[in-house]
């Protein structure tokens, strides 16, 4: 092969490589925008400030605004972390292959658990980690020394964004939390009576504050915006502060008293558009970036004619403008991601469901940690507040009284007033740290700010304090976990490639596309079994007659999986067959979930029953007192199954396997019968249901004596009897438990009867 084809082929090979991170470029902004659209939908959707439809399309609006007048200039893809003049372009390929191959990992496997995380550290953190990797290599192999590593890295713009990140969490959160008691004490829940008054001034510092923060933060990379023009907006920006409070002001209290419209939607909707604008302007290098930067350093090296190998990339420290056409496209498929992504949705309802306000299930459990600060500030909280005068405690804690315009009777996770500090704050905070050049990730904020506005709101009460405070825990131990793991990550691949080259990016590409495709699964499997709790939580029925349907069906389908359950493991017991028997441990530990989601279920059914009734809070109960042992009888089985099947002793005989399958026919065909009986239950019914209830007991006291015989004759081994002796005892009670639902359903459909006769009878005297 002559060098001219030698030289085409590698180009070639590098062309692809470049499509390869052009590809990875629109997956990667698919799982950034999926992650990062909670930074600026949270708010506005929590509030429900007007109809999704509305809401997307300010953002929408925002993003593509954003994506358009962002310059391009990524220096953090470029030179932000590492000094380009020091890596051949080879070695750069290396590194952007790695952190791209990263990044579209670790943002999906955020989004599949529906958490936020930033962008911004993801990338920081897989660039530092993909070129020490390189570096480390490039140092051994010259033989230099482990010093010389600060040569090849930029540690100061690693060093700056970790204290930022740190010094973020602090403020934004205390800033959210102060700020937002502060707005309830001057707004109290009943905020239409003081809105007249205090609203125009309070909406008027809100939108400068988020004008402002559009200029200095959203269009500070504009084409058209040059430095001498932002620098004159830094050096008059007190003035501009000033007549900018006073005209929004005048404005906002004009809008008040002429059109009686709520002026803290508008700074709710242009908050969404500031922080979607921004978001889009100056995060859009955390996705696009590095891809822009391998498609510069490509064009370098084929216009230098040297090896890939032997042209260092002092041109990466360039100022070159990223093309129109590519912000345009980028932002494009942003709107289109925000759209139509599940698993954007899925991070959005986190932080919304930690904020809230009502009540309603709590996602994350409890631990030791959560406990103990809450415990702690608990003590704190009832000391400071003994200092403070009756008469002023009493006054205060009137304005954190809900009334009708609470949350509550909106159904939304928060109010008009807590979305406007969120924003607003937010917007403040990374306004302020971008006048100081101190870059910090707008999650980070975001979240921060909306967790200590929802503590000062009293959206963390003594009931769901733990659980609240052990999801915020949860969401900062994952900013943590990002960049460690984006580092290692991001290096081990970058090892991978440098030594195995295409055939590593191929393998690579390969286990993107598998976890991202696992990830999708698993996410839509969380989403049908959401929508299931869902459609559970969501069916309140109004009367004794229409709960006791609704209980029915749920019963009715509860016994066909325990049905189900059994059946399986029985046949893993006969089988000798693991397979079945852990689909059956993983059943039974679903069908526990869902019984426990049912109980809060219960608390919210018996809250909305219209009538006086007695009945339906006791079924409610019963049945899951009742539901609770069926359960667990299944658990036993499918349990003693597993550890008999599992550890490899010995089968049981060909009469015990005649005798159990016998059994789980009987059983199959009893829990059948119960599941139409519970319909339907009357006293006939429960008639037939306790005769062959009372067969099956009997058949088992059978086999348990002719077990007791076995063994006496040492027929059968300890562990054989052991299991024989679990299947029947916890048969047994799984047929007795089954039995019990006839009967309350048989009495329940009596006692609803005769109340409904009753009512009858009153009706039609009354029309006599």
């Amino acid at each position: 092969m002559s060098e001219t084809d030698y030289r085409h082929f590698v180009s070639e090979v590098y062309i692809i490589l470049v499509g390869v991170l052009f590809v990875l470029a629109i997956s990667d902004l698919v799982v950034g925008v999926s992650n990062d659209a909670v930074n600026f939908l949270n708010s506005a959707i929590g509030s429900k400030v007007a109809s999704r439809l509305v809401i997307m399309s300010v953002a929408s609006l925002g993003i593509i605004l954003g994506a358009t007048f962002s310059s391009g200039m990524m220096e953090v893809a470029r030179k932000g972390i590492f000094t380009p003049e020091m890596f051949h372009f080879s070695e750069i390929m290396v590194i952007f292959l790695a952190v791209m191959l990263t990044d579209i990992i670790l943002l999906d496997l955020f989004n599949t658990f529906g958490l936020p995380t930033s962008t911004t550290v993801s990338i920081v953190f897989e660039l530092l980690g993909a070129s020490v990797a390189v570096s480390l290599l490039k140092i051994f192999q010259q033989g230099d020394s482990i010093t010389t590593l600060s040569d090849y890295l930029n540690t100061e713009t690693a060093i700056i964004i970790i204290s930022g990140i740190f010094l973020s969490i602090l403020i934004a959160f205390t800033l959210g939390m102060v700020i937002q008691y502060l707005s309830r004490l001057l707004f109290s829940f009943h905020y239409a009576k003081r809105l007249k008054l205090v609203g125009g001034a309070w909406a008027g510092v809100a939108i400068t504050a988020l004008s402002y923060f559009l200029v200095i933060k959203g269009l500070k990379g504009a084409s058209f915006i040059h430095e001498a023009q932002i620098a004159w907006i830094n050096e008059h920006a007190i003035s501009i502060l000033l007549i900018s409070v006073a005209v929004w002001t005048v404005i906002m209290y004009l809008i008040t008293y002429l059109t009686h419209i709520n002026v803290l939607k508008f700074v709710v909707l242009l908050g969404t558009f500031a922080l979607a604008m921004a978001f889009a302007g100056n995060d859009l290098v955390n996705f696009i970036g590095v891809p822009i930067a391998g498609f510069q350093s490509f064009n370098f090296w084929q216009n230098s004619g040297a090896a890939p190998d032997g042209f260092l990339m002092e041109s990466l420290s360039r100022n070159v403008r990223t093309p129109t056409y590519m912000l345009i496209l980028a932002g494009l498929i942003m709107v289109f991601t925000l759209w139509f992504s599940k698993k954007a949705r899925s991070v959005t309802e986190t932080e919304v469901n930690l904020a809230r306000q009502d009540e309603g299930p709590e996602r994350f459990s409890p631990n030791m940690l959560s406990r103990g600060i809450v415990q702690t500030f608990w003590g704190l909280s009832n000391g400071i507040t003994s200092l403070v005068p009756k008469s002023w405690r009493l006054k205060m804690e009137a304005n954190f009284l809900q009334g009708h315009e609470a949350v509550r009777g909106n159904q939304t996770a928060f109010d008009l007033v807590r979305a406007s500090v969120n924003l607003t704050m937010a917007s403040i905070v990374i306004a302020f740290a971008t006048s100081m050049k101190l870059p910090l990730s707008t999650t980070y904020v975001s979240f921060m700010v909306a967790m200590g506005s929802s503590l000062a709101d009293r959206a963390w009460g003594r009931d769901s304090a733990v659980y609240r405070v052990s999801g915020v825990l949860s969401v900062i131990g994952g900013w943590l976990l990002t960049a460690i793991i984006a580092f290692g990550v991001s290096g081990i691949f970058a090892f991978f490639i440098y030594y195995a080259g295409i055939w590593a990016v191929a393998t690579l590409l390969a286990l993107v596309v598998f976890l991202v495709i696992k990830g999708y699964v698993h996410h839509r499997k969380g989403l049908k079994e959401k929508a299931r709790e869902e459609a559970a939580a969501s069916v309140q029925p109004e009367s004794s007659t229409k709960a006791l349907d609704h209980i029915s069906h749920n019963v009715a389908e509860m016994i066909n999986a325990i049905s189900r359950i059994y059946d399986r493991a029985i046949e893993g017991i006969i089988n000798e067959d693991q397979k079945p028997i852990k689909k059956v441990r993983k059943r039974v530990q679903e069908l526990k979930k869902q019984t426990d989601t049912s109980l809060q279920n219960i608390y919210r059914a018996i809250k909305h029953l219209e009538e006086p009734d007695s009945l339906t809070p006791r079924m409610y109960l019963l049945v899951y007192d009742l539901l609770q042992d069926l359960i667990q009888s299944a658990n036993l089985v499918a349990e003693k199954s597993f550890d008999h099947v599992t550890n490899m002793h010995r089968p049981l005989k060909a009469k015990q396997r005649e005798q159990v399958m016998g059994l789980k026919g009987n059983v199959i065909t009893f829990l059948k019968m119960v599941i139409v009986a519970v319909g339907n239950a009357n006293d006939e019914t429960l008639l037939q249901v306790s005769s062959v209830k009372r067969e099956i007991h009997k058949t088992i006291e059978d086999l348990l004596m002719q077990q007791s015989q076995g063994i006496k004759s040492g027929k059968y081994s300890k562990q054989n009897s052991l299991l024989f002796f679990s299947v029947v005892l916890e048969t047994k009670d799984l047929v007795a438990v089954a039995s019990r639902f006839v009967k309350i359903f048989a009495r329940a459909r009596q006692q609803v009867g005769e109340s409904n006769y009753l009512l009858l009878k009153q009706h039609y005297i009354y029309e006599k």
